[in-house]
């Protein structure tokens, strides 16, 4: 039997081939209704479930795929400190920095592109949450400044994409000093008479929502999104109360007026479309009212012949 260990089945592999290494990765399971998704179908679907509507995280480059037409391009931005506190945890800071720029092939946990939403210039920042949590730090501050004096210059809308779990706190002050910042930031785009409408994605939490994400002209969040500041842990704690059902969702949120629409993944680009062209797109004059007809005057009675009188 050696020969057919040692000889054949080795030739036999050689001619097939051996057994293929199957990627753990090619079905997803919904976190929600726990269906299992093909990966391809879940891409062509915005990676929203096709069984109950869930919408999953989407990552920054798909949200620029799913938003802009053809063409856009993304915007390189400035370089920031890399580690201005030299911290150290469990591991470095640094080292964390490469493992999430390595892992996904950007800088820092924002990218902004400049594009058209159905034939409208905007200019488009989005956040990535798998870059540290989408931790805002001096990287996202610098981002979000070049994005606003981009949308100033070109003279287009600015829109965000946050999802984030706010600031980051391996760069202390520096990070919390984004805050502000970003805040002067979207004042520059609002000076300038431009909209800024900022999409809430699940989730938006902390020193984000604490600053520019709700300060937008327009606040729009994806179903489902938790939006919030702090834990409803740490509120249910302070407040000592039981929090409401639903509380810190989107759709709670809307109920209460504090955004002003809940708007489904697929529908996220004709909606933009529509409220930019709502807001930029001057209407046309109206056209002049027709002159009112006057009625028309009776016509005047033919005179009676009189007899002349005899002298």
């Amino acid at each position: 039997m050696n020969w057919i260990t040692d000889w054949a089945l080795p030739k036999i592999k050689g001619l097939i081939g051996g057994p293929r290494e199957v990627p753990d990765n090619l079905w997803h399971k919904c976190p929600a209704c726990e269906q299992m998704i093909f990966h391809r179908d879940l891409e062509r679907n915005l990676h929203v479930c096709p069984s109950c509507g869930h919408h999953m995280r989407l990552s920054a480059q798909g949200r620029m795929k799913a938003t802009l037409d053809e063409g856009w391009s993304r915007i390189e931005l400035p370089k920031a400190p890399a580690d201005p506190l030299r911290f150290r945890d469990q591991r470095r800071y640094s080292e964390r920095l490469k493992d999430a720029q390595a892992k996904t092939a950007m800088d820092d946990a924002v990218v902004v592109a400049q594009g058209t939403i159905e034939g409208r210039r905007v200019v488009v920042a989005a956040f990535e949450f798998s870059f540290l949590g989408g931790s805002m730090g001096a990287g996202v501050g610098e981002a979000l400044v070049t994005a606003a004096k981009l949308a100033v210059l070109q003279d287009a809308p600015l829109i965000v994409f946050t999802a984030s779990g706010g600031a980051r706190m391996q760069e202390g002050t520096i990070s919390l000093m984004q805050m502000p910042r970003t805040v002067i930031a979207t004042r520059l785009v609002k000076e300038a008479g431009l909209p800024f409408i900022v999409v809430l994605c699940d989730p938006t939490t902390g020193g984000v929502t604490a600053s520019f994400a709700m300060l937008g002209d327009i606040q729009i969040a994806e179903p489902g999104a938790l939006i919030g500041f702090a834990g409803a842990r740490v509120i249910e704690q302070t407040v000592r109360e039981k929090l409401p059902e639903g509380f810190q969702r989107a759709e709670y949120l809307l109920e209460h007026g504090i955004l002003d629409m809940v708007v489904k993944r697929h529908d996220m680009r004709a909606t933009l479309a529509r409220l930019i062209s709502l807001l930029r797109e001057k209407l046309p004059p109206p056209l002049p009212e027709p002159e009112p007809e006057l009625p028309a005057l009776p016509a005047p009675e033919p005179a009676e012949a009189t007899e002349p009188k005899p002298a």
